[in-house]
């Protein structure tokens, strides 16, 4: 589990530029706090005191200077906050993206997760600025403080640094408790969030079945749960005065009352009054917005980007992915053991106590009537759905335990309507594998026979719109897509239902030269023929055969070869060399 501690780290790791140039700037801010004591006392005891008006307004004209100085760091420093918080949000983003559709792919909805990206990202972005902003502000601050305590007398830094130590481990001390209560009011308003899309999307339901008091009775008291750990929340401030009270103004009073003692020690009237303008104007300012922020801003980031971290997935090359693991190679290319899947918990199986093993290097087709469920076994090859009982391995890593990392270095799936983006036509092809050069894919084009099709699109710097090409085109670029990925395992669902029957045989060919596994759901009976064996899906029955020895055993398949080629049930050995059959005369699969 990611913690949100590597995270942050991870984060200010990688602005580290930003983060420099943010704390130069802060420096300067930081000068009116360092120099304002010090300036005073100087303006005091050598020039107003002594008589010489002239140089006590000479040492407040320099304390104007460090103002103006301080006033361009702060200018400064807001505007490369930006630089350090953004990349932060757009890295969140991802994830709870990335986490929303691997749980939409895995069949678990999640309402919650329009609350995390329109509500609690917003939230992490805005309090991690706040955070980084009030710390930045306390460090220099105070430290700028102390430098100017200890420039004016030793004596009185101790006195300071004491109090002010004391009332940070008072507030330290307070704040797991602080954590805790800030973690029940995200939990609280995400389940308001959740079960107001639930209300909100049965309305009609509600409406028609007159429960609209119930339901409201039931929001209402999520509503009132939340305000009941907002007012526990608010508690809270308790701890943070009685920290401020002690770091921020107990050393006001012990100053004066050891001022006596101080002036006796050769301390001026104008250090004296310089070291109080060090307290209440840098330390205890400083603090206040510390604790302010820290208890307020802070508490909320670390608890809310805890949340976000728990139901999302760090993007790929964000350090936070896992690698895929190695492939074993005694292990078969598929591995399906009693596999049983439904549409739903009261729903005739699909597939009951299924069993497949395709080995490496194997050719297959799987053909049945349509609506038997051949898309649904390429999806549980592909680890795109679950089964409800039973386990799929590929290249021996079990589809329910791996990450999409894992899936896609073992298997590419090429469905039906192919998926092509806005781009140029190098980026389509190369999206899963990005570190090929523009002759690996030449060459790929050429031994598929797409070398043409590049060239009528324009050349690999063209930009491809989907809308701008046909169901084919699309087909034909995934398939390259396809052909450079780097699984070894290549499943096509219907993925040449669009192409005609010679493109089609022509690609099927080159994938099956490619080296690795190769399944193919058939989309006419000539992938069948050209295949090594033949998977007949017929109901409840399985058929596992070559496509001779299916047409010898499965009436079921002869019939099937039949009315592919449309004029009747052929004999085994007019079948065993059956043509490509026109695309209109080839029924469609449904999904």
């Amino acid at each position: 589990m990611t913690t949100v501690g590597a995270v942050t780290r991870a984060a200010l790791a990688q602005r580290r530029g930003p983060l420099l140039r943010l704390a130069g700037w802060s420096f300067a801010e930081a000068l009116p706090a360092a120099l304002t004591g010090l300036l005073t006392a100087r303006a005091v005891d050598d020039g107003f005191l002594a008589g010489r008006p002239g140089v006590g307004l000479a040492w407040l004209g320099l304390l104007a200077v460090a103002v103006l100085v301080g006033a361009l760091g702060t200018r400064q420093a807001y505007g490369l906050l930006g630089e350090v918080v953004e990349p932060f949000r757009d890295d969140l983003l991802r994830r709870v993206v990335a986490g929303t559709l691997a749980g939409a792919t895995d069949g678990r909805g999640d309402d919650a997760a329009v609350t995390r990206l329109t509500h609690q990202v917003e939230m992490v972005r805005d309090t991690w600025a706040g955070l980084l902003m009030v710390v930045r502000g306390f460090v220099f601050a105070t430290g700028a403080a102390v430098v100017g305590l200890c420039s004016l007398a030793a004596p009185v830094a101790l006195l300071v640094t004491g109090p002010v130590l004391a009332g940070l481990l008072l507030f330290a001390a307070a704040l797991p408790a602080m954590v805790a209560r800030q973690r029940e009011f995200v939990l609280a308003g995400e389940r308001l969030g959740r079960d107001a899309v639930v209300a909100v999307a049965g309305h009609r339901d509600v409406t028609v079945s007159g429960a609209g008091d119930r339901v409201v009775d039931w929001l209402g008291g999520h509503v009132d749960a939340q305000a009941r750990v907002e007012r526990r929340l608010a508690t809270m401030a308790a701890a943070r005065s009685l920290s401020l009270a002690v770091g921020g103004w107990l050393p006001v009073p012990l100053l004066l009352v050891a001022a006596p003692w101080l002036l006796r020690q050769g301390l001026g009237p104008g250090a004296l009054l310089g070291a109080l303008v060090y307290v209440v104007r840098g330390i205890q300012p400083a603090l206040h917005t510390l604790f302010q922020g820290v208890a307020a801003g802070g508490l909320r980031f670390v608890v809310t980007l805890d949340r976000l971290l728990k139901t999302c997935v760090p993007p790929e090359g964000s350090g936070g992915a896992t690698a895929a693991s190695p492939r074993d190679p005694a292990a078969p290319a598929l591995s399906l053991r009693a596999v049983t899947f439904r549409y739903g918990p009261d729903a005739v199986p699909v597939l009951d106590g299924f069993d497949l093993v395709v080995p490496a290097g194997d050719h297959l087709v799987i053909v049945g009537a349509s609506g038997i469920g051949k898309s649904t076994l390429a999806g549980l090859m592909a680890g795109v759905l679950r089964p409800g009982a039973g386990t799929v391995h590929v290249a021996g890593t079990p589809t329910a335990t791996a990450t999409a990392a894992e899936l896609a270095a073992h298997r590419v799936l090429i469905p039906q309507e192919a998926y092509v983006f806005t781009g140029t036509v190098r980026d389509n092809v190369r999206y899963l594998r990005p570190d090929l050069d523009d002759a690996d894919i030449g060459r790929a084009a050429d031994r598929m026979g797409l070398a043409d099709l590049v060239a009528r699109l324009g050349g690999l710097d063209a930009v491809l719109r989907p809308a701008g090409l046909s169901a084919g085109e699309r087909q034909q670029v995934a398939l390259l897509r396809a052909w450079l990925s780097p699984a070894p395992l290549v499943i096509l669902d219907e993925a040449t239902c669009h192409l005609d029957p010679a493109t089609e045989a022509r690609l099927e060919a080159a994938f099956a030269t490619r080296p690795g596994t190769l399944v193919v759901i058939a989309h006419r009976i000539s992938s069948a023929a050209r295949a090594r064996r033949v998977l007949l899906l017929d109901g409840g029955h399985v058929h596992l055969d070559t496509h001779r020895g299916l047409l010898a055993r499965s009436a079921a398949y002869r019939e099937m070869v039949g009315y592919w080629a449309g004029d009747g049930v052929r004999s085994s050995r007019t079948a065993g060399r059956s043509a490509p059959l026109p695309s209109g005369s080839a029924p469609r699969s449904s999904p």
